[in-house]
């Protein structure tokens, strides 16, 4: 009995959340067909999202690459295999990492950022003067924010695809020596496009579900500035492990259906 009187409330309060985030993902799906479509907003927040976030992705693109190049060379040059690395990490790269690593730099650089900007117009009271002057807040607020995350994640995952091979390809041919042209030639032969399109797809679905997560813990910050705060440590914390549970569950998916 004691053990129930303390989960008891804590797994209502779960369930409350869970229903009240669906309750916000099913009112904005309806609101990105409403007029009116407010495309000055979604191109403000491409550029915010997207351009703004183009100097991290590339250095953490960049480092994983030479990173990864680096421990899988040493690792390939017990069975003379260098030349494999660069289509090993491009094959990495384009299926699970440059897509999470992506989502998660953004996490760290715009979910914050949109819970915390969002939380402050609730705590201002703008968000209940939307509603007075008759406009939808989720429509004005968080559906700009999830399409363009949606358009922008593959956007970046693709220059972190890019940027990593690159990263890849100075470590192996300009510092462990590794010939060029077989390097490009196991690059060419192992990575085909069905890998480079399941990331996008997995990108496209985190930067949904990223923005969506953080919205929603804007949306309802309660408790003023403190409150922003914590919804903003919220916010992280919950799409940074909702992506890499939606990866995993993605990963599965595509293994079965794509790569069979």
């Amino acid at each position: 009995m004691k053990y129930r009187g303390v989960l008891l409330p804590k797994i209502i309060a779960a369930l409350e959340l869970l229903g009240q985030f669906w309750l916000f993902t099913v009112e904005m799906f309806k609101q990105m067909v409403r007029k009116p479509f407010r495309w000055y907003l979604v191109a403000e927040q491409l550029e915010k999202i997207g351009v703004f976030s183009i100097p991290i992705i590339l250095l953490s693109s960049l480092t994983i690459g030479m990173i990864f190049s680096l421990q899988l060379g040493s690792f390939l040059s017990m069975f003379r295999a260098e030349m494999l690395v660069g289509a090993a990490v491009a094959k990495t790269l384009s299926r699970e990492l440059a897509p999470v690593v992506t989502a998660l730099m953004l996490i760290a650089r715009n979910g914050s950022a949109m819970t915390a900007e969002i939380g402050t117009m609730r705590a201002t009271e703008q968000i209940d003067a939307m509603e007075t002057m008759s406009v939808n807040p989720i429509q004005y607020l968080a559906v700009p924010r999830v399409i363009a995350s949606i358009l922008a994640f593959p956007v970046l995952t693709a220059i972190a695809n890019i940027v990593g091979v690159l990263g890849s390809y100075f470590i192996s041919v300009m510092v462990r020596k590794v010939d060029k042209a077989g390097f490009l030639d196991q690059l060419y032969s192992y990575v085909d496009p069905v890998d480079i399109i399941s990331g996008f797809i997995k990108a496209a679905v985190m930067g949904l579900l990223v923005s969506t997560i953080c919205c929603f813990y804007g949306y309802y910050a309660k408790g003023g500035s403190r409150g922003v705060g914590d919804a903003a440590t919220k916010a992280v914390v919950v799409s940074s492990v909702g992506i890499l549970v939606a990866d995993y569950i993605m990963a599965d998916i595509m293994l079965k259906v794509l790569f069979d």
